[in-house]
């Protein structure tokens, strides 16, 4: 059975010189692994993080790593691309979510909220240092646990202000609340402990270093 779907890149892994695992969330199936074949000649700039592609999908019963083909990008993502900045919250939003979900789980609405937020991300312009904290306070509420800062008190440490203005603060206020580098790393940390614990998971995202590097 073939069927057309969306996938929104989260990792891949190669399988010799000629296949390609996806690691990717669906609308129809959440998160869930796939192959496909590695293009000639390169390509592989389609299996980007976050890249969103329409995809074709043959369920195969016997396996549980189905077949992606006719594989194509929905979104360009050129702001993503062309900008070193914005490229980094993407590979560490992509880090959480493949950290985070687990395969084969499917939460309501959560590729509808991903897309989404790949797209804002790829349309802002001027401040966006904060986006990868306001993402990971939407992301909880997409898990289900949409923290108050009663919620978050165990977990803020020196700051329980700053996360009180963030969960308050509409979008284009969040991004314009002055905080620097340490301490949006800091507060990124505190928000994977809060995400951890709720999701029974450790968060180790890798890629929040290079975010520290480049907002300070």
């Amino acid at each position: 059975m073939v069927r057309h779907t969306r996938l929104i890149i989260l990792n891949t892994t190669k399988v010799g010189e000629r296949f390609l695992v996806l690691h990717a969330l669906s609308p129809d199936w959440g998160r869930r692994s796939f192959i496909t074949s590695v293009p000639r000649g390169g390509g592989m700039s389609l299996f980007q993080p976050l890249s969103v592609l329409d995809a074709e999908v043959t369920e195969n019963p016997k396996s549980e790593l189905w077949r992606a083909h006719a594989l194509s990008a929905r979104h360009l993502l050129a702001g993503i691309r062309t900008s070193a900045s914005k490229n980094a919250i993407s590979l560490f939003m992509s880090e959480v979510l493949w950290r985070t979900v687990r395969d084969g789980v499917r939460e309501d609405g959560l590729f509808e909220w991903l897309e989404r937020s790949v797209l804002t991300l790829d349309a802002l312009q001027g401040d966006y240092a904060n986006y990868h904290l306001r993402f990971l306070l939407e992301f909880a509420a997409a898990l289900g646990f949409s923290p108050s800062p009663e919620d978050l008190l165990p977990f803020a440490g020196t700051h329980l202000k700053e996360l009180q203005a963030l969960l308050q603060a509409d979008f284009a206020a969040c991004m314009l609340i002055p905080l620097n580098g340490e301490a949006r790393n800091e507060i990124a940390e505190i928000l994977l402990r809060y995400i951890g614990y709720h999701a029974e998971t450790r968060i180790e995202a890798r890629s929040l270093r290079v975010l520290r590097e480049l907002f300070r």
